[in-house]
């Protein structure tokens, strides 16, 4: 007779405590090594702006012109910490971290500079050979983003972004020729970063100029979908050329709760969920669900497949989903009624930025993503933005962190424990980098402080900070103590 499963205790042996940046974030070198520029490499720091009003919105073609040939803005993410010339010493200092694995990006822009070149960069390959070499020479494994805001932005000016259905056909060439470079080196990839936050990364995320279309609502699920077309095309050729590989599939996490018991609310916070899951259901099941066929038609939205999208889609769904989780907000009837909004919740603590500082959601948000797909979860992202401040003696008091990382790690034990198949853990800037939101320095997430400010001045030396040798220590007891 069989035993019954035991309920686990803890983290699962081998579990991947990790850390996640972004090349856009962090590497700077923009016009470097015959790099092109890329959709990030105009995002603004603006320091007159409420900051919990900065964010990446919308954009036209005069406008992104405008930037590219600006002399006097200020472009944050084109310097970043300078992690392109001190990948080695950085990553030597996540290593002493602890971390076993790290999440990085590759910048489509380095590999094809306008992204339709005939031939890829090979001083971009090259550098990506050196530093995934690097992070393995470090004893952490690598997982790879392929598109993480790096389109390179002569495809939304010869094209129209992602609306373009070249870009399918873009992408995935371009992911062929790093799947093929690097297959025996990385395991684990994610196609495209947080394929459904178009709500606060509209042009970074799809790359289109508002007056280059007629409809813009429609125009962005019409680049969603060629998205995941790509997508799925992509992790099909990994299946076929490379069955060794995990191909992943990213959202960014934090549902919405209903705004009261009232079964209006309910209903109304359930269909604006269903707009950020429908991704999932896509991506790892491989059909577009009901719900948003019927989204579609109430809103007269025209959603265009190709020939083969619907077999593409069938024959090339993820391995694993993973999500960011930083928020949780607040639906009701009112606010799904006004452009399927949301709200934040007054009834939780936020930081400076307005976001809701919510671990008990963490809990709920994994187990309602393991009931739905029944896949294996990384959690790509969790972190807390802060204003830290570097003392004389070259210290960080961050207590803040601390209280932040040990609530959230532990309702992700509390997960486990429920059932839910979690592999792996990555802290969102385990070093300082620039914000993607807001483009600035001052928004800290690391365990490393970076000596640099908003405009990129400082000495750029690196300083552990006290939530270093705490995290190190949850590393070290695989999560027992926190």
């Amino acid at each position: 007779m069989s035993k019954r499963p035991v309920v686990p205790s803890g983290f699962p042996e081998g579990f991947l405590w990790g850390g996640a940046v972004a090349a856009n974030q962090c590497e700077g070198a923009w016009d470097e090594g015959g790099k092109g520029v890329c959709l990030a490499d105009i995002n603004e720091f603006v320091n007159d702006v409420p900051v919990d009003q900065k964010y990446n919105g919308e954009e036209t073609t005069e406008h992104v012109r405008a930037l590219l040939s600006s002399t006097d803005r200020i472009f944050p993410k084109r310097h970043g910490i300078d992690f392109y010339h001190t990948y080695k010493q950085d990553l030597a200092l996540l290593a002493e971290l602890g971390l076993k694995t790290f999440r990085t990006s590759i910048n489509w822009a380095r590999i094809f500079p306008n992204g339709d070149d005939a031939e890829p960069n090979e001083e971009g390959l090259a550098f990506y050979d050196a530093l995934i070499d690097e992070i393995r020479a470090n004893g952490m494994e690598p997982m790879i983003t392929c598109l993480h805001y790096e389109m390179p932005i002569a495809l939304t000016l010869k094209y129209s972004g992602w609306y373009s259905r070249e870009l399918i056909d873009l992408f995935e060439r371009y992911c062929k020729v790093i799947l093929d470079r690097y297959h025996d080196r990385v395991k684990l990839w994610i196609p495209i970063n947080q394929i459904n936050l178009v709500s606060v990364e509209s042009y970074n995320a799809l790359g289109i100029c508002a007056d280059k279309v007629d409809n813009l609502l429609e125009a962005k699920y019409q680049a969603l979908h060629n998205q995941m077309v790509a997508c799925a095309r992509v992790c099909r050729y990994a299946h076929e050329t490379y069955p060794d590989l995990q191909m992943g599939m990213m959202l960014c996490g934090g549902p919405a709760y209903p705004g009261s018991s009232k079964p209006e609310d309910v209903l109304a916070c359930m269909r604006h969920n269903q707009t950020d899951y429908f991704f999932g259901d896509v991506m790892l099941r491989g059909s577009y669900p009901g719900y948003m066929l019927r989204f579609f038609e109430d809103n007269g939205i025209d959603v265009r497949f190709g020939e083969r999208d619907v077999e593409d889609l069938r024959s090339g769904t993820a391995d694993f989903m993973s999500f960011s989780y930083y928020y949780t907000s607040v639906c009701d009837a009112e606010t799904y009624a006004n452009g399927n909004s949301d709200r934040s919740n007054e009834l939780l603590p936020a930081n400076p930025w307005g976001w809701s500082i919510d671990p008990l959601g963490l809990r709920f948000t994994l187990n309602e993503f393991y009931d739905r797909w029944g896949k294996p979860i990384y959690i790509t992202e969790n972190g807390i933005g802060a204003y830290d401040r570097l003392e004389d003696d070259g210290s960080v008091h961050d207590p803040y962190r601390v209280d932040y990382f040990r609530a959230h790690v532990e309702q992700m034990r509390e997960a486990v424990r429920d059932g839910v198949d979690l592999r792996g853990y990555y802290a969102w800037g385990p070093i300082d980098i620039v914000s993607c939101s807001s483009s600035e320095m001052s928004k800290r997430y690391g365990f490393i402080y970076v000596d640099l400010d908003d405009y990129g001045k400082g000495s750029g030396r690196r300083y552990k900070k006290d939530s270093f040798a705490w995290y190190q220590h949850v590393i070290e007891t695989n999560g027992a103590e926190l």
